[in-house]
């Protein structure tokens, strides 16, 4: 009776007809067809025949489309590659639902697209089980509060900006400022505070990248030794939205199958603000409404809950992420950066002013701030980050009345000591793409502050 209620329950399970609907419209990316019968989220192949002088020329081939919105009588595709070929009356035929990427040990540096495909030119991965794309973020009650630090191997982050593991920080900058690097320094040097560094997994999400940094990153920012213990999921800048979303989500989801087994996982995405514009693509092709800067009302709900689903797990694991947002024209304030501000427990802004004057990395700590930093740091190494943080909003106020030569020394006891501070602060907190350690890089800081009292206390 077992044996017959399994095939019982396999048959009712099992399509045993074909749903079939043909294309009728096609505007730009999005491909408008009658039927079939799908919901949201669905995927389903376009037959079209290939077009060109090729030898392959006027044979038939499948484009992978995904459902995005539905009308009456019509159902809204886009692709997840190229539509040459696509014409009125293509064959369209559903293959069911495929939200989910495999995951196993073996995918550790490896090199993916959003399904899970290799394409670094070596065999597929023996995954060993499947994880949802969209899984459902951890009852805010059963996460365990963040006590532990994670060392970035950053100076200015790891002393004035403390992060912990499963805290959810952005890379807020402008273009050419530095995120990439930053967040390559971030990855290869990143380990917790007790030196556990063997249990943590870094999985990497490239999203809307250029072709050439794709390769660049992997080899000068990450490296090999950094590729062993990693997980590349690439969607670069030429390809579909849909593409590009998908990758995102299959990083999150391989994070969470790690996160599951116990380990500690650094997630880095770059960028997730090419996440919200591809969403936004997606968005004013299936029809809704735009609203600030044409972004779509899904795109503000898609970041809460993708970000929600970052952070500690009951089994010990946990998922810290940073994730780069591309500021447009330098305006903090734009739509997608001021929506991910108000989500996330952190966000490190880099300055195109201070990149100009030589400093890196470009971190604006004044601008910046890390919400459980409180939580993570001593008492003394908070006061002593207060100092640090003090003297350089002192100098920031009045650096252009002392590069316009107005200040006279002596006028003011306070400024003088922060000027005089001033060359040993900025070489703190410039580093090469070396990482250092937290307790090296408090321990110079306040040799650099005591200093100013001894300079104080002569006086």
């Amino acid at each position: 009776m077992n044996a017959l209620a399994s095939y019982s329950s396999a048959l009712a399970r099992s399509e045993l007809s074909d749903r079939i609907g043909w294309v009728r419209q096609m505007q730009g990316l999005a491909i408008d067809s009658a039927g079939p019968d799908v919901a949201i989220g669905e995927l389903c192949k376009i037959r079209v025949r290939q077009i060109g002088s090729g030898p392959a020329a006027g044979a038939m081939t499948d484009i992978l489309a995904e459902v995005v919105g539905l009308k009456p009588g019509r159902v809204t595709l886009m692709p997840y590659g190229a539509t040459d070929g696509v014409a009125a009356g293509c064959e369209v035929r559903a293959v069911g639902l495929r939200a989910d990427v495999r995951v196993g040990p073996a995918l550790l540096g490896r090199v993916l697209n959003g399904f899970g495909d290799p394409i670094d030119g070596a065999a597929p991965p023996a995954t060993v089980t499947a994880y949802p794309l969209k899984g459902a973020a951890i009852n805010p009650m059963m996460r365990p509060r963040i006590t532990r630090v994670l060392e970035t191997g950053v100076r200015s982050i790891d002393g004035l900006l403390t992060i912990g593991r499963g805290q959810r920080v952005g890379i807020f900058a402008g273009s050419g400022v530095g995120k990439s690097t930053l967040l390559g320094m971030m990855a290869r040097h990143a380990q917790s505070a007790t030196k556990e560094a063997g249990d943590r997994i870094n999985v990497i999400a490239l999203i809307g990248e250029r072709g050439r940094e794709v390769r660049e990153f992997i080899d000068k920012q990450l490296g090999a030794k950094g590729l062993k213990r990693s997980v590349v999921v690439v969607a670069t800048a030429d390809q579909p939205a849909l593409a590009r979303v998908r990758a995102a989500h299959a990083a999150v989801a391989i994070a969470e199958y790690f996160r599951d087994e116990g380990r500690d996982v650094l997630l880095t995405m770059d960028s997730i603000t090419r996440l919200a514009m591809a969403r936004r693509e997606i968005g004013l092709s299936a029809g809704e409404p735009p609203t600030a800067r044409g972004y779509t009302p899904s795109v503000f709900a898609e970041l809460p809950e993708l970000c929600e689903r970052f952070g500690t797990a009951p089994g010990g694991g946990s998922v810290t992420a940073l994730l780069t947002v591309l500021v447009e024209g330098d305006d903090l304030n734009e739509p997608v950066s001021d929506s991910l501000r108000a989500i996330l427990d952190g966000h490190i802004v880099l300055s195109r002013q201070i990149a100009h004057r030589g400093l890196y990395p470009a971190v604006d700590v004044l601008k910046s701030a890390s919400r459980l930093m409180p939580d993570l740091a001593t008492d003394a190494d908070r006061a002593l980050a207060m100092e640090a943080v003090n003297q350089l909003a002192l100098l920031e106020r009045n650096r252009q009345m002392v590069e316009i030569g107005a200040y006279e020394r002596g006028s003011n006891r306070q400024l003088d000591s922060a000027l005089s501070l001033e060359p040993a602060l900025h070489e703190w907190l410039k580093q090469g793409t070396e990482g250092v350690s937290r307790d090296e890089a408090l321990q110079k800081l306040k040799a650099i502050l005591s200093q100013m009292t001894l300079r104080e206390d002569a006086s």
